[in-house]
């Protein structure tokens, strides 16, 4: 959304992900992900199941810890290990402000291009209360909900995926 505001030029279409243009405040979740993202670079692991095995220990949904896996990459170092792909040092430091979004008045940034809105039903980040702000920052955005919590696209994969290719379909005629 930042990138579309800032630079619309840069942006045909935007998909946002169950978030919204305000800040947000996180769940305990994220500061617990963070933990067993730091445990997992700790212990050097080789394997993703061990990695999988791990994060199991700050979160039982396997889809949640797959989608938080993907940015698990091999390091360029001789030990094979995995790593995250962004630092997760740099994560923590951020995580305090990491939901605030950076522009305030919808009379001076807007985005005039399609926009999809996607918001899990059971999540808590795009309430109905915020659907005008929307409109002003974005107003040719469309709001598709999604049966599923924050973590849409592992939660709920194949309905994530049918409501993106059908927004830029149509986009495309």
């Amino acid at each position: 959304m930042a990138v579309a505001l800032r630079s619309p030029h840069l942006v045909k279409n935007l998909v946002s992900v169950d978030n919204a243009p305000v800040d947000a405040a996180l769940r305990s979740d994220f500061a617990n992900y963070l933990k067993g993202m730091q445990k997992i670079e700790a212990r050097q692991v080789t394997k993703r199941s061990e990695a999988d095995e791990i994060l199991k220990e700050f979160e039982e949904s396997l889809p949640i810890r797959q989608f938080l896996l993907t940015n698990l990459v091999r390091s360029s170092e001789d030990s094979g290990a995995y790593k995250f792909r962004i630092p997760v040092g740099i994560l923590a430091s951020a995580l305090e402000n990491i939901a605030d979004f950076p522009f305030r008045n919808p009379d001076i940034s807007r985005y005039e291009k399609p926009a999809l809105f996607l918001r899990g039903t059971k999540s808590h980040y795009v309430p109905d209360d915020v659907i005008p702000l929307i409109g002003r920052f974005f107003p040719r955005f469309q709001l598709k909900d999604i049966e599923a919590g924050h973590w849409l696209v592992s939660e709920n994969p194949e309905a994530f995926r049918t409501a993106v290719v059908e927004f830029l379909e149509a986009e495309e005629e």
